[in-house]
């Protein structure tokens, strides 16, 4: 779990993904488009990628994939992203993570 949080510090937004999963791909995709430009990390494709995805399940993550993170606080998953994304939520949160200058 330190691994995890010394990571979503890092970067205003970061996003654990699996490079084959459609919900990670359309949040990618969905943050991209915005300008938000994530920290992703494909948990199939990294070095302790298993550890990680562990971790995220132990942070109530479920699935694991995908996790956002805005700010250094978990977001959720594909649905909790949507629903901020939907009620107009999302972008002020960005902003106010540094993700967005706009």
């Amino acid at each position: 779990m330190e691994m995890i949080t010394k990571m979503v510090l890092e970067r205003p937004v970061v996003i654990y993904s699996k490079s084959l999963c459609c919900m990670s791909h359309t949040v990618k995709t969905l943050l991209c488009d915005f300008g938000a430009n994530p920290a992703v990390y494909e948990l199939d494709e990294v070095s302790r990628g298993k550890e990680i995805e562990q971790a995220l399940l132990r942070l109530g993550c479920s699935p694991a994939v995908p996790a956002v993170f805005i700010g250094g606080e978990l977001v959720g998953g594909a649905n909790e992203v949507m629903s901020l994304h939907l009620n107009g939520s999302l972008i002020p949160m960005l902003k106010r993570a540094g993700a967005l200058w706009v």
